[in-house]
């Protein structure tokens, strides 16, 4: 009979894990479980619900660091930092519409479990460079901490990025302490419009690379610009490039401005202000343009920009898809129907290779395809061999989430 634990304190989820271990009993490790239709799907022995560990237990606004106990919202995250105008610079993304999960945005440990970014991720990094230090439990049921609470904090094997992606197969989490930052005074965005793939990838790699610090870069083919809750990018009347400026007013006025200047070689261009901004990265960061219709399979690349436009083509050539970039180009979202054979795997996979490089994650799929089809990039074989060295190190007894990643492990 399967058993759903609810401990309230790391001593409690201590015990559980050790029971499992000696009892070589496998555990689905969840906080709100908002992330479980992310990679394969498991056939654990009972759940761990660390729901109960929830609450911020330290915020130094002046310092730029707060600790919270992993199952905290991330909606209770994010007003605390709301209050001292800071916030969470990786820009941690609510897939629930996605993935059509009725949990919210999830928790903090969902959030680094998954390495989690949005669309300022080409500026400020992934979750796993804001992480300064966590506690967790691993496999053996022995408690650890590692990293700390101040930035230069890590010398030699940095746990915490280790643990950052994990999908929580090598611990269970407890506590996290991250780094915060100031929110921008006031956000800008520089639309141009009419650009096909190509130049757009051109259009956002000369902006990223030009002097106005831009802190986001997408672009949406026509056909999803159109479905866009903001009135000018659905107005278009095609597709539009999206490039967002952050900082001082006076600042973001005038580096806007030289930035219409510079790309207009490129098409005509346009402004969104504060509140269509951010309306319009809300939905580039949830994915919001390839959640409907909801039963479509969803895939998340990871390519050179340079080759970005060249995998969607290769892609496009062989099954029909929909797709939108972010980072720049180094981020494709693909959407594929429902029956394509094995979700499409051999086409993407094989268009990531042979254009550009790079890795594909199938990141919404019912679980028998999930159970069929690899969720994650199969690694090379010295890769899988190090995996499989870290698993058994962490969790030998393989307590956490089991198969979640890969089928044995």
């Amino acid at each position: 009979m399967s058993d759903i634990f609810h401990p309230r304190t790391e001593a409690e989820v201590a015990e559980v894990v050790a029971w499992a271990a000696d009892c070589r009993n496998t555990l689905a490790v969840l906080g709100q479980g908002t992330k479980q239709a992310l990679g394969r799907p498991m056939q654990a022995d009972h759940t761990l619900d660390l729901a109960g560990l929830t609450g911020i237990l330290d915020y130094q606004p002046a310092e730029l660091v707060l600790t919270a106990r992993a199952a905290t919202p991330m909606a209770e995250i994010r007003a605390a930092l709301a209050e001292k105008h800071q916030h969470l610079a990786f820009e941690p993304p609510d897939l629930s519409s996605l993935l059509g999960t009725d949990g919210g945005e999830g928790t903090l440990g969902g959030v680094v479990s998954c390495n989690l970014a949005g669309p300022r991720r080409s500026a400020a990094g992934a979750a796993r460079d804001h992480v300064l230090g966590v506690h967790g439990v691993g496999g053996n049921g022995v408690p650890f901490k590692a990293g700390g609470k101040v930035v230069k904090n890590v010398t030699g094997f940095d746990l915490t990025k280790l643990l950052c992606g994990a999908y929580g197969t090598l611990a269970a989490l407890t506590e996290i302490t991250v780094k915060v930052l100031p929110r921008p005074e006031k956000v800008r965005t520089v639309l141009v419009f009419g650009l096909d793939d190509e130049a757009a990838v051109r259009c956002m790699g000369d902006a990223q690379r030009s002097r106005h610090e831009v802190s986001a870069a997408a672009h949406l083919p026509a056909a999803l610009a159109v479905a866009s809750g903001v009135d000018l990018v659905a107005g278009a009347g095609g597709a539009v490039t999206a490039l967002r400026v952050e900082g001082p007013e006076p600042s973001v006025a005038w580096r806007c401005e030289a930035l219409r200047n510079e790309l207009g070689h490129f098409g005509q261009t346009e402004e969104l202000h504060s509140a269509r901004s951010l309306r319009f990265w809300q939905e580039v960061a949830q994915v919001a343009p390839l959640a409907a219709p909801a039963d479509r399979l969803v895939w998340r690349l990871s390519v050179p920009p340079a080759g970005a436009a060249q995998v969607v083509s290769r892609i496009r050539h062989s099954i029909p898809a929909q797709a939108f970039y972010d980072w720049g180009g180094g981020l494709v979202w693909v959407a594929v129907a429902t029956d394509t054979p094995d979700a499409g795997d051999e086409v993407v996979r094989g268009a990531v290779a042979h254009v550009a490089g790079g890795h594909a994650t199938l990141i919404r799929a019912g679980a028998e395809v999930r159970a069929k089809v690899p969720p994650f990039q199969p690694q090379p074989a010295p890769l899988a061999a190090l995996s499989r060295r870290m698993k058994d190190s962490m969790d030998p007894g393989g307590v956490f989430n089991p198969g979640r990643m890969v089928a044995d492990l």
